[in-house]
């Protein structure tokens, strides 16, 4: 296949009408529209209710007044231009900012506004940070989508964190894999570059973003199998998104068939309350049912994803619920009086993040009664 064609304006969809490109363009001016040709091959325009539409294309319900740009204070744990370090053994360097498309319900929409400079071209600050942090062993390379940088800077970057010796996994989250394959099946140089710093002891993670089933094609497939060829690991991470995979029966097609190519579902993230999110979130009480019915038909590889809530004071999996409490625990937490701490709260049918829960009050005073959370 040729090289997909990036499509950044409405004009550029030729099965919208006029007045549909009218109606969404408020929607675009206010947060960014970006696709490719290949991606968009994927809608089926004929369903009103399209899956792959709906990640992509504007909604006039992201209009709706709900949320905040950076609802998990990323700001608060920056260390470093473009580096954040909220857990004690994890570093995060937001590389670029531009994604092969732009998923609508992005919890990191702010970087692609005109007056965003979180992420950065140079990441030596970052990287000295890490490299006087001996405690850090994870880096993750996030952005934006770093495939979506040439071969070659992308090389220069994972060479300088490889000679960081405490480092021991680097880890890319990518959406390539689905937004556009050929990103990786048209360069055989990315994965020779990849398995070349994957090494024995000190592995590259792929961390793919598939959110339904369609999107694994044959190209998708074949993509993801000389990821494993290039001896790197790949997990899949999704959020639970209203109209794309809140259905039980979608989600296990998902699990099932990312386990059948050997990519294990990681996480099953609630969508965060980022504004314009709300036409895509379920409260979490649903989102448990819909997790809990789908995983209850996969075997144990497939069924491996964690339900869980990406919180400004860490990540909280979300276990279970009865006829009056929710359980959770925290999977990570900033704050060390936070770390595994397992919490019950009273249920609420109308929550979507844990500050809906009125009992999580006493919970979150624990964390905001730091002036900084201090990990270092």
């Amino acid at each position: 296949m040729a090289k997909p064609r990036y499509i950044n304006h409405l004009k550029q969809v030729p099965q919208l009408s006029d007045r549909e490109r009218e109606i969404l363009k408020p929607i675009t001016e206010r947060f960014t529209f970006r696709s490719n040709e290949y991606y968009q091959s994927l809608i089926n325009w004929n369903d009103p209710n399209d899956p792959i539409h709906r990640i992509i294309m504007p909604d006039t319900f992201e209009m709706l007044a709900w949320g905040e740009l950076d609802v998990s204070r990323e700001d608060d744990y920056t260390v470093a231009p473009g580096c954040q370090h909220k857990y004690p053994d994890t570093a995060l360097l937001l590389v670029n900012d531009v994604c092969g498309a732009y998923c609508r319900f992005c919890f990191r929409k702010r970087l692609f506004m005109d007056d965003n400079d979180e992420a950065v071209r140079d990441i030596t600050e970052g990287l000295e940070y890490i490299g006087s942090h001996p405690e850090i062993n994870n880096v993750l390379l996030t952005g934006g989508d770093p495939l979506i940088m040439s071969t070659g800077r992308l090389e220069e970057i994972i060479r300088q964190v490889r000679d960081i010796k405490h480092v021991r996994i680097i880890r890319i989250g990518t959406k390539m894999p689905a937004f556009n394959p050929f990103r990786i099946l048209d360069d055989p140089s990315l994965l020779e570059m990849l398995s070349g710093h994957s090494l024995k002891h000190k592995k590259i993670y792929l961390i793919v973003h598939f959110n339904h089933p369609r999107e694994l094609t044959p190209a998708a497939v074949e993509a993801m199998n000389r990821v494993h060829k290039a001896g790197l690991v790949a997990v899949n991470q999704t959020p639970l998104l209203r109209g794309v995979n809140d259905d039980p029966v979608v989600m296990t097609e998902l699990f099932n068939r990312l386990s059948y190519i050997g990519v294990p579902p990681y996480y099953v993230f609630q969508c965060r309350p980022t504004a314009g999110n709300f036409t895509y979130s379920t409260p979490i009480e649903q989102s448990i049912e819909i997790v809990d019915r789908a995983r209850s038909n996969c075997s144990g590889l497939a069924k491996r994803a964690r339900l869980t809530m990406s919180h400004a004071t860490g990540k909280i999996e979300i276990l279970a619920k009865d006829n009056k409490y929710v359980y959770l625990k925290y999977h990570r937490a900033a704050d060390p009086r936070l770390r595994d701490r397992f919490f019950t709260l009273r249920r609420n049918p109308n929550a979507y993040w844990l500050d809906d829960y009125e009992d999580a009050s006493t919970l979150l005073h624990t964390a905001d009664s730091l002036d900084r959370i201090n990990i270092n």
